[in-house]
Formats: structure tokens, sequence, C-alpha cells
């Protein structure tokens, strides 16, 4: 039987897949990140984001899933993320 007076957990993952190779196999897992693939330089630089969204997540008392979809834009944002906006699918007649 479930022990029911542990509460659940929400979770919430970074994930950070590197699309660039140097043919080594890279995965790196930390306090809610996983990082795969990418050059030397590229993981690096996953890492290096990932660790500092960490940092801004604990100077703010929050753990990943507390935080809402405006709050990680605006962290994302405060280590050097850039949201991608592809560009819109015209209709064509």
């Amino acid at each position: 039987m479930p022990n029911l007076s542990k509460k659940k957990r929400a979770k919430a993952l970074l994930l950070g897949v590197g699309l660039d190779s140097d043919g080594h196999k890279r995965v790196t897992t930390g306090p809610n990140f996983a990082l795969v693939g990418g050059s030397q330089e590229t993981h690096e630089e996953m890492t290096e984001k990932a660790v500092k969204i960490n940092e801004k997540l604990k100077s703010l008392r929050k753990e990943l899933h507390q935080v809402s979809r405006e709050e990680f834009d605006d962290i994302a944002q405060s280590v050097g993320l850039k949201q991608h906006h592809p560009p819109s699918k015209r209709a064509t007649n």
C-alpha cells in the first residue's frame, strides 16, 4: 500500500540537445537538467547556462516547477538564452 502521507512532487526538467558534433558523445546531468550531444564548445555552453538558470532559481528560492513560463523566459533571457521564433507558415492558394 502506498504511503499517502508523502506529497507528490511536481517535476520539471530542462533538456538541452546539441545538434553539432565533433564525434564525441557527451551527456551531462544535474539538478533538474539533462544535456546531450553537441561539440565540446556547444556542450560547455549548454552546461554553463543550465547551471546559471539553477543559480537564478536558487536566488529566487524557487524550483523549476514553481516558476511560470513568463518567469522562466525572463530567467533564460538573463543568462543569455534567446527565444526562437520560427517563421509562420503562410497559406498557399
